[in-house]
């Protein structure tokens, strides 16, 4: 299986140019090599990969230690429901399963405001401990005998996916930590208060972060301390939130060259916020992928005073997102990694489209 390595990552990409179910077999391939005695601790948002659920009970019954937490209702509401009936079952995980379901906060008549467990989070103690964080999640099935919650959420076994292995040890341990707090007590309305929301991991040149927390939302802190010099290029399947797109326009009016790939579909990234991040100046593409495979990518390159970051995770560009979803973000200086997600950029580059204005404006200006 290929694979982008360096001394603190393992690194996948999936896109439409792999076998389709490519990063899910990574996960596969993880979960059956890891022996009796060993550990696997899954954080995800969609799981409806019934052969993926089938090897997690066969890991279990050869007595490895297995603990998934999933969302009872994602915004497909019963998308889980298979896998949850499969995992809870008489032959199932037993206590090694949890199915959360957050209540909501107090909210204007006619909107719900409700937290959703959007971690992508695969630990392993097997053959090598290792923490696989991003933004895939396994919500595809194959037979597909869904096929309209695949339109709805699109097909992440082909589109633009990445799984991010972190390898350094310490930091392994302090996300197998944060999955059996979550998987041993389930975040009320006041986990933000706690010491577990607030805690971040550092290594030499990585730092994890998580949502929600009181602490300043870390992608929108780093991004502030940019300015003139700086190349900042996002990859981003959501931007809805007004706060978003201001963040990103001031970013450019302070002299950043800012440049975004953002998802096709306008649910997801809406046509308001693409204009105003149009006449701010900021290059933007959509991913307009053959076959409708969607941009599912959450990621940042920033290159500034000779030093790069990368900055990836589950975090989208919303207000839940933002303000109420469990999320994880990874910022690192890691200049292996950087290189990996550039490449990854310039692929997802060749897929994306400049919009008619901003064509007339290169052909004006060439």
């Amino acid at each position: 299986m290929l694979m982008s390595t360096s001394e603190s990552f393992e690194i996948h990409f999936g896109n439409p140019s792999k076998p389709a179910g490519y990063l899910r077999d990574v996960l596969a391939s993880h979960v059956s090599a890891v022996p009796p005695d060993g550990e696997i601790d899954w954080v995800t948002y969609y799981f409806r990969d019934i052969r993926l659920a089938e090897l997690l009970l066969q890991a279990h019954k050869k007595g490895v230690k297995v603990t998934v937490i999933l969302p009872a209702t994602p915004r497909v509401a019963d998308a889980n429901q298979a896998v949850i009936k499969m995992l809870s079952g008489k032959n199932g995980l037993g206590n090694g399963l949890k199915v959360v379901n957050f209540p909501g906060i107090p909210a204007p008549p006619g909107r719900a405001w409700k937290p959703q467990l959007h971690e992508k989070l695969y630990c392993f103690s097997h053959p090598r401990p290792i923490a696989f964080v991003g933004s895939y999640n396994p919500s595809g099935n194959s037979p597909e005998s869904q096929p309209e919650i695949i339109r709805e959420i699109g097909d992440q076994d082909r589109g633009y996916n990445v799984l991010a292995g972190i390898v350094e040890p310490k930091l392994v341990r302090h996300l197998i930590e944060h999955a059996r707090r979550m998987h041993q007590t389930s975040p009320g309305l006041f986990y933000r208060f706690t010491d577990d929301a607030n805690r971040v991991f550092k290594s030499s040149d990585t730092t994890i972060h998580f949502l929600p927390s009181l602490r300043s939302h870390p992608v929108v802190q780093f991004l502030n301390q940019l300015g003139s010099g700086a190349r900042v290029r996002i990859a981003a399947s959501h931007i809805r939130a007004t706060h978003a797109a201001d963040i990103m326009i001031e970013l450019a009016r302070r002299g950043a060259e800012v440049e975004i790939i953002a998802e096709s579909t306008h649910r997801r990234v809406t046509p308001d916020v693409e204009q105003r991040l149009i006449n701010a100046g900021i290059r933007f593409r959509r991913a307009d992928i053959p076959g409708g495979a969607p941009m599912h990518l959450k990621f940042v390159l920033v290159e500034n005073s000779g030093q790069v970051w990368s900055i990836f995770g589950s975090f989208n560009w919303t207000k839940p997102s933002f303000w109420l979803n469990h999320e994880i973000i990874v910022i690192t200086s890691n200049p292996s990694v950087f290189n990996q997600f550039t490449h990854c950029w310039n692929m997802l580059k060749n897929e994306a489209t400049l919009t008619a204005e901003q064509k007339d404006l290169a052909i004006h200006q060439s």
